[in-house]
């Protein structure tokens, strides 16, 4: 997307019904640039979105239940699964047995998945640098101290999805 493209300009453009809400219209604004940027450098590397946090939960957590996946992820059982699978195809993920729990399954990161550990390090580094481009650092602190304010405003109200 470039700055001439409708995506890019076509709702900066504050509508009347969200008048009251300018904020909340440029977070979304923002949140749905950032989301295709990411999707963007995700798929470069040969991954979908969001099977990036499951693989970063994964080499820092170690072994996880499947069910806790996806209650950490607030995602469907389904979505889940096909992010697992072809995790699994790519040979980034094993899934096995809970030994303490046999109906349950248990999944790690491979050591093939090291290599892709790299790349998303480095297209999460280029995410950072496109969103930021133009920040200083004290701008970068304070517009990462306000987030994280308007984060805990907003973490009370979501229930579990994710804080």
């Amino acid at each position: 997307m470039t700055s001439e493209d409708p995506a890019c300009t076509e709702y900066s453009r504050l509508p009347s019904a969200a008048s009251c809400g300018p904020f909340s219209h440029a977070v979304s604004r923002v949140a749905r640039l950032h989301r295709f940027t990411a999707g963007r450098l995700l798929r470069a590397i040969g991954l979908y979105p969001g099977q990036e946090f499951l693989m970063m939960h994964l080499w820092d957590a170690g072994a996880t239940r499947q069910s806790e996946l996806i209650r950490l992820l607030d995602l469907d059982p389904s979505t889940v699964t096909k992010m697992l699978q072809r995790l699994e195809q790519a040979g980034y993920v094993r899934r096995s047995p809970d030994p303490k729990d046999r109906r349950a399954s248990l999944v790690e990161a491979t050591e093939d998945s090291l290599v892709l550990h790299e790349r998303v390090k480095a297209a999460w580094n280029e995410l950072e640098q496109q969103t930021l481009a133009g920040l200083d650092a004290a701008e970068r602190a304070e517009l990462t101290r306000l987030l994280g304010k308007v984060e805990a405003n907003l973490c009370p109200t979501a229930g579990d999805g994710g804080c």
